[in-house]
């Protein structure tokens, strides 16, 4: 079976700060995957470090059983909403085209087919109306919505969400959700930064349960688990516990 991914004896750090130890896992293709762990758990950068968008210390890293140059095309990444620029003069829909670039080529520029698939992903995330508007005019919900457009008008077999679901609404976390099990049933593989556990045993098939170091990895039945779940954050807990104040 070729894996979504397959991580080896991966170390990465900061200055000197080891932000995560010796990650070995493999993860089917056509599963939507959870990445949950407390704050500081170095959930964003086990997602930057498996993309290469930071640097690693060591470690090998496949993605459907090939290095990540050779599936770079295969790859749309969302981004935290904090990581963007919102003043960036650009619309809606220019946004989107974005995603068409990679099966471009050099020097090659969208033809009416790409925009017009662009606009079928705008109408997939229910953003359509908002075509023209500039990105920064939009509410955070709206916004990330019209980047997962981005991401579905690249045509990918592998989606990487990092934290999509914060400071958004209802509506918008509805529809991103929808839209990443439909991934997941077309056969797509999907990796999202969460970090709502309440909510964690709904949205996704299997977990990786981070505290700087690999804790657990599986299907969520087997992982969200209060002996397990404890084990990454005990140290949270047990601050909080002392912490507390007796009214």
């Amino acid at each position: 079976m070729t894996y979504a991914m397959s991580v080896q004896n991966l170390f990465v750090s900061y200055h000197g700060n080891e932000a995560l130890h010796d990650i070995n896992f493999t993860i089917e293709k056509g599963k939507l995957v959870g990445i949950i762990g407390p704050n500081g758990a170095g959930k964003s950068t086990l997602l930057k470090s498996l993309l290469e968008l930071i640097p690693k210390d060591q470690g090998v890293i496949e993605i459907f059983g090939k290095s990540l140059n050779e599936m770079r095309k295969k790859i749309a990444y969302v981004p935290q909403r904090s990581d963007m620029d919102w003043t960036f003069p650009i619309s809606v829909i220019d946004t989107v085209l974005l995603g068409t670039y990679p099966s471009l080529g050099v020097f090659r520029r969208p033809k009416k087919k790409h925009r017009e698939w662009a606009y079928h992903c705008l109408e997939k995330v229910g953003m359509e109306k908002f075509s023209q508007r500039q990105i920064g005019e939009l509410s955070g919900g709206q916004q990330q919505r019209v980047f997962l457009a981005r991401a579905l008008a690249q045509k990918a077999d592998l989606f990487c969400l990092d934290e999509p679901f914060v400071g958004i609404d209802i509506t918008s976390e509805e529809t991103i959700v929808r839209i990443l099990k439909e991934l997941r049933d077309e056969g797509k593989s999907v990796f999202v930064v969460h970090h709502d556990l309440s909510k964690a045993s709904t949205y996704f098939d299997e977990l990786i349960l981070l505290n700087k170091e690999l804790i657990e990895v599986g299907p969520v039945r087997e992982v969200f688990r209060p002996e397990i779940m404890m084990k990454a954050y005990e140290s949270q807990l047990t601050f909080m516990k002392q912490n507390e104040v007796t009214v």
